[in-house]
């Protein structure tokens, strides 16, 4: 059976030997170093290889999201996981950004540590079970402040389509024409859109069109 190999960075000595004492008894698991600050760890992985590294955020000379950051570039099959007492969502997503496999919190049970190392080797994601609703609150909040109603979102399909045609410099009958709709059509069009977009000037539209990317300066006449 082949032993994953585990490097463990934290600046307490007390927590260390508690880690390595907790993993040491797991058959399939082989502790081959262990690093004091971010520095450290960055070189011992490059000298060691392990397979997981287990990093704590707050280390002296090299925090272990740099840490993180330099040991993924050197070396993107080396997986870390970060295992901290911070429960912050921003610390979260930077570690993640960094390239972490996951982030356990310390209070984390042995049995879910444990799980998260073999999921880092299998190229899984793990997060402490705490961490998961943080994240997932965090993603809601995100996701819903984005997708919250805009003007634009109330016109038509026709409405964006005559939009974007006028923005590219058409004259209403030249809309018409293309759209097979009588000129009066397009100028009913355009005032509603105009009225859904407070916007009342033909210039004002096109920096608008231009600024939700539905055309650009070199589609403009």
């Amino acid at each position: 059976m082949k032993k994953v190999k585990i490097l463990i960075a934290d600046d307490h000595k007390i927590l260390r030997q508690g880690i390595i004492s907790l993993l040491k008894s797991q058959p399939d698991l082989d502790i081959v170093g262990e690093a004091y600050d971010g520095r450290e760890v960055v070189e011992k992985a490059k000298e060691l290889k392990p397979d997981v590294v287990l990093m704590d955020i707050g280390m002296p000379n090299l925090n272990g999201l740099e840490a993180t950051r330099q040991i993924r570039k050197h070396n993107p099959k080396v997986k870390v996981l970060i295992l901290t007492i911070h429960n912050n969502e921003e610390y979260i997503f930077q570690s993640l950004q960094a390239g972490a496999s996951g982030y356990l919190l310390k209070e984390t049970a042995v049995e879910d540590l444990i799980s998260a190392i073999h999921s880092a080797q299998k190229d899984d994601s793990f997060l402490s079970p705490g961490i998961s609703k943080t994240v997932i609150d965090a993603f809601l909040r995100k996701t819903s402040k984005e997708r919250e109603p805009t003007a634009f979102d109330t016109l038509t399909p026709r409405e964006r389509e005559i939009l974007q045609l006028i923005a590219e410099g058409h004259s209403n009958p030249e809309i018409a024409k293309l759209l097979y709709i009588s000129k009066k059509t397009v100028e009913a069009h355009r005032s509603h859109i105009m009225e859904k977009l407070d916007i009342h000037d033909v210039v004002d539209l096109v920096k608008y069109a231009i600024r939700k990317g539905i055309v650009n300066l070199d589609a403009t006449k």
